[in-house]
């Protein structure tokens, strides 16, 4: 891919212009930060919903993507299920939608998602890729209830080479219904990450879907993370297409559902408090769909592995 042949942040752009616009609808607040920032919150203290969400998604796969909901019948007591597709999906996943980007000051800490971290490519993922984008403005998503302080909007524009009115922060805290809506919206997004991490050829990868119910949103943050894990560990469900040989597609097929770990078969807050609040202890095996269908496109051969646990969601999302 040519740099900045897909325009992540300037497709972002014209969906924050559309929620700019809508904001009344979407029950979101807009506001100027004192940089100039333009702060976002679609679920903090403005109500927001299940429709700001699929926004957030959207803005987060910097417009590579197609969220939508739909009811899946299988799921007897949570059929209210998120739907995500790209074209695209290794730079709508991996080069945006990835919450890649520590930012932490002062107290404040959030990991920021979305087609400013193509800017900025500070992270270590971006050896992998080769894009890079071209824009004059960025937007970036927050999993947090409190908008990002001055120190981290000049961090922000210092590493994307904008002005800081230039940058757009969407945020929604885990336990809003907007936030739930975003964080499983990432079900395609963890299988993309696995597979990268299993060493499998990103530039092979050429086209995917994946689902996931929407759990209710919880006050408490554990459970609410909790929740939103789990929605993806045990009710993901994800297809990916892939060029290259039938071997290479049933081994993907085989290593990438979330059942390969060490940690499965446990609700994640479980599993959280066990290993003490620290992620980097948890099996990163664990971060993967619950059901995997590879197809190898060249030869026309399908491989499936996994299954969706209804049992454990119904323990976990209540």
């Amino acid at each position: 891919m040519k740099d900045g042949s897909a325009f992540l942040n300037d497709n972002a752009q014209r969906i924050i212009d559309g929620m700019i616009g809508n904001a009344e609808r979407l029950r979101i607040a807009v506001a100027r930060g004192p940089l100039g920032e333009c702060l976002i919150d679609a679920g903090a203290k403005a109500a927001g919903g299940v429709e700001a969400g699929l926004h957030m998604a959207e803005a987060a796969m910097g417009g590579l993507g197609s969220v939508s909901v739909c009811m899946d019948r299988a799921s007897r007591k949570w059929p209210l299920t998120v739907e995500v597709r790209s074209s695209q999906p290794v730079l709508a996943c991996l080069g945006s939608q990835y919450a890649g980007w520590n930012l932490s000051s002062q107290g404040y800490f959030a990991m920021g998602s979305g087609p400013a971290r193509a800017l900025a490519r500070v992270e270590p993922l971006f050896e992998a890729l080769s894009y890079r984008d071209t824009a004059s403005s960025a937007v970036l998503i927050l999993e947090t209830a409190e908008p990002p302080p001055q120190p981290i909007v000049e961090k922000v524009g210092k590493a994307t080479g904008l002005p800081t009115e230039k940058l757009t922060f969407l945020y929604a805290p885990t336990q809003s219904l907007a936030g739930s809506v975003q964080i499983v919206a990432r079900a395609l997004e963890v299988a993309l990450h696995k597979s990268n991490d299993l060493k499998f050829p990103l530039e092979n990868i050429v086209d995917g879907i994946g689902t996931a119910p929407i759990p209710a949103p919880h006050p408490d943050f554990l459970t609410a993370m909790g929740r939103t894990n789990d929605a993806i560990i045990y009710g993901g469900s994800v297809q990916l297409f892939v060029k290259g040989p039938s071997k290479d597609a049933r081994e993907l097929a085989e290593r990438l559902p979330s059942r390969a770990s060490r940690d499965h078969g446990h609700p994640f807050a479980e599993v959280f408090k066990r290993f003490k609040g620290d992620f980097y202890a948890i099996d990163p095996l664990l971060f993967s769909p619950a059901e995997v269908i590879v197809t190898a496109i060249e030869t026309g051969d399908t491989f499936r592995a996994g299954e969706r646990d209804l049992r454990m969601l119904e323990r976990s999302l209540g």
